[in-house]
């Protein structure tokens, strides 16, 4: 069984940093995909930074590209979301979650079959 739990969300104040941390437990594939998706109220859930498991591409979209950092602790089988520069622009429920590995990875929700539990990140002006 595939567990996800996220943990680092909080307050801050805009120009901020947070780390948030995903610990996955039971993934069986040592090569998947792994990312971090955010919902605000009102608005689409949307792919915030994607990274290959057991590969070597990253992918960050483009409102938070030399802001976010995405990374992996292999030996503590941790997912990592290093948010610096935070705007309020950025409040949102963050979640990690998890896919197969196909060939390649990308940041389209619905392809993710494993999730995490999500925690709040807010950023005050």
């Amino acid at each position: 069984q595939v567990q996800l739990v996220e943990s680092g969300g909080g307050s801050v104040q805009a120009g901020g940093s947070l780390r948030l941390s995903c610990v996955a437990s039971g993934y069986t594939s040592s090569k998947h995909c792994m990312g971090w998706f955010r919902q605000a109220p009102g608005k689409e859930r949307e792919g915030v930074a994607v990274i290959e498991i057991g590969g070597v591409g990253t992918w960050y979209t483009d409102s938070v590209k030399g802001r976010f950092t995405i990374s992996q602790d292999n030996a503590k089988n941790t997912l990592y979301l290093q948010m610096d520069s935070l705007k309020p622009e950025d409040t949102a429920k963050y979640y990690c979650a998890a896919a197969r590995w196909l060939g390649y990875c990308v940041a389209i929700a619905d392809l993710y079959n494993d999730w995490g539990q999500g925690t709040q990140v807010t950023v005050s002006s």
